[in-house]
């Protein structure tokens, strides 16, 4: 699977020194990065709805099962150093979902808005359509997640709905919205073998 590299003109625009930006296929050499990237999602932040911050050995046995399953998984790099990661996962267990995906994208505190959130979905993306699949779904957790909401409608994503006060994290309750895009020929015509 090739890499990409690219230069961010995000940063450029935004008044960030330009950085050298690489999307590859993660490998379990870079869990440590992952585990400190989610760990802080967890910990401060609601774009998670999981309580307690889960370690390297249970990250790498995600990881695993994920990439053994048949999915993409990514982290990109600025400088050299991992910066953010992305993978698809099953939307739903059910068989009749096998073609629908739902991503997960995470970027480091310090290095927002410099591109690296749009180089992960942008791959992730190109990465399910090829591998056939024919459904992305993205849910963000909190509604008021502006930045998500922003990078998914830039890659095609439409709102389907927002689950009002489904979850519970930091004594409040909160809002999941869901949004989708068509990967491929979407739901025309039947599925590739």
């Amino acid at each position: 699977m090739p890499t990409a590299t690219c230069s961010s003109a995000t940063a450029t625009e935004r008044g960030h020194r330009p950085v050298t930006l690489l999307v590859r296929p993660a490998t379990e050499a870079d869990i440590p990065a992952i585990t400190s990237i989610y760990a802080v999602e967890v910990r401060d932040f609601v774009n998670t709805y999981e309580y307690d911050t889960p370690d390297e050995a249970e990250m790498l046995r995600r990881m695993r099962g994920l990439v053994g399953a048949g999915y993409p998984y990514f982290v990109a790099e600025v400088d050299g150093r991992v910066a953010g990661y992305a993978y698809a996962s099953a939307f739903r267990a059910r068989i009749g979902y096998r073609f629908t995906v739902e991503n997960s994208v995470y970027v480091a505190a310090g290095v927002q808005n410099r591109g690296v959130g749009s180089a992960l979905l942008g791959r992730l993306v190109t990465e399910c359509e090829a591998r056939g699949f024919r459904q992305m779904v993205a849910v963000i957790g909190e509604s008021a997640n502006a930045a998500s909401i922003r990078l998914h409608e830039r890659f095609g994503f439409r709102l389907v709905g927002t689950f009002d006060g489904i979850g519970r994290k930091q004594e409040r309750w909160l809002d999941t919205v869901f949004m989708q895009r068509a990967l491929g020929p979407g739901s025309e015509g039947p599925p590739s073998p």
